[in-house]
């Protein structure tokens, strides 16, 4: 008998052991009805949330409000209570083209910035994922072709530049935006292709407006690391100037422009540091090094790279000028791994500059970041475009597109004791 009740009792645990199973059947909506015979303002509902009514103003909160911060208790309400739309529309389908074994956390995470953006939107939607075991021409053709078939036209597909000329390739009559790469990095003029890469060269353009001479730049063996070191060095040597001897009749009202040019300036010097994966110590590069002293250090390396390197900076008296950055190192481990001595003089390019609280707490609570982490937030930027398209809504993040291409506004940040705060240039 003590082995049966025991038995009985454990029954539930067993079956709660199997709750990471996805279930097939919908989550039941959740119908908020209006008893309230009289309306109520931004001044009522105010008052039902100070009272901690929720349901009262949900009833009736029932379409956007005025009120920036009640909208968004409304829409956080939405997403939380899986409040039923009183909007009636197709479902909305989008996919995911996602290469597991390639872009590793990027297939969860850019998943889940997907899904948080969608469940903040009072409508049906289906968001599927189709595995690809590599980028060869061959495996992502198929997997279109599957789409396709499925009833899938709008894809979100965080790939590497070898998947995403692949898909140029192809050319296939579906949209698909890809928020890992960016435009000038392909040749495609497919109208069906639209990319969200942030743009490095640009924000590299901006720092330099930063630096002195000697540029000294670090700069690891990816590809993204290596290419952004032979720009900005490039870029560095180089000033513009106004050509005296050559104008141009197209200005304001037909009137004379001059035009510029680029000429090599003598005075900019320019010295390059590779930096292998495992190297630690930066003794033979910085110590007693006359030629690096008070220049600018451009560090185009991984968050834990820079803080060695910004570590071995101050330790080898460098005496730095700044320390630039572009978007690689915008992350708050930088506030937790270094010293403030050691990020006082940094500064740090930034192009995630649009929020939106709904959809940051969402993906919080699916433990997604999309303040920090730029794949995810091109990821959400992206299909907060598709949603626009499908719906005719307006779009949440009022990022421009240009020829297909997210165009990020920039901003100049430093890393100060424990947030990071807007730059005000000190150089001319």
């Amino acid at each position: 008998m003590k082995k049966l009740i025991l038995t009985f009792l454990l029954l539930p645990l067993a079956l709660f052991a199997q709750s990471f199973l996805i279930s097939n059947i919908p989550i039941p909506k959740t119908y908020i009805q209006n008893l309230d015979p009289y309306p109520c303002n931004e001044a009522c509902m105010q008052r039902y949330l100070d009272n901690e009514m929720i349901f009262s103003f949900l009833a009736h909160a029932d379409s956007k409000l005025e009120n920036k911060e009640q909208d968004e208790i409304r829409m956080m309400s939405i997403s939380i209570f899986n409040l039923g739309s009183s909007i009636i529309t197709d479902k909305l389908r989008i996919a995911l083209l996602l290469p597991y074994k390639i872009i590793g956390k990027y297939a969860s995470s850019t998943t889940n910035s997907s899904f948080a953006y969608l469940i903040t939107k009072n409508r049906a939607f289906e968001l599927k994922s189709y595995q690809i075991d590599s980028e060869e021409i061959e495996d992502i053709q198929k997997t279109l072709a599957q789409m396709r078939s499925d009833g899938f036209y709008y894809v979100i597909a965080p790939l590497t530049q070898k998947g995403a000329d692949a898909v140029s390739q192809i050319n296939p009559e579906m949209h698909i935006y890809f928020p890992t790469i960016h435009k000038q990095d392909t040749s495609s003029a497919s109208s069906y292709l639209y990319y969200g890469g942030i743009d490095y060269q640009a924000q590299s353009d901006l720092l330099l407006k930063e630096a002195v001479s000697p540029l000294v730049i670090f700069y690891d063996q990816s590809h993204t690391g290596q290419k952004l070191a032979i720009y900005e060095e490039n870029a560095f040597k180089y000033k513009e100037i106004t050509d005296e001897n050559s104008t141009s009749s197209f200005g304001f009202f037909g009137s004379k422009v001059k035009k510029t040019k680029k000429v090599l300036d003598q005075d900019r010097k320019v010295i390059k540091f590779s930096i292998p994966k495992r190297t630690t110590n930066l003794e033979d590069q910085l110590k007693d090094n006359e030629k690096i002293k008070k220049g600018s250090f451009f560090l185009n390396t991984p968050i834990v790279k820079s803080g060695m390197i910004m570590s071995q900076l101050t330790l080898f008296d460098t005496n730095a000028t700044n320390v630039l950055s572009t978007q690689i190192n915008y992350d708050p481990l930088l506030l937790s791994m270094t010293q403030y001595v050691d990020r006082k003089d940094m500064i740090i390019a930034n192009s995630i500059t649009h929020t939106n609280n709904v959809i940051i707490e969402i993906n919080s609570l699916l433990n997604n970041d999309i303040v920090y982490d730029w794949i995810n937030y091109t990821t959400t930027v992206g299909i907060d475009y598709f949603f626009s398209l499908l719906t005719n809504e307006n779009r949440e993040y009022e990022v421009e597109v240009k020829d297909n291409q997210m165009v990020y506004p920039i901003e100049l940040l430093k890393p100060s004791k424990s947030r990071f705060i807007k730059h005000s240039s000190t150089i001319e």
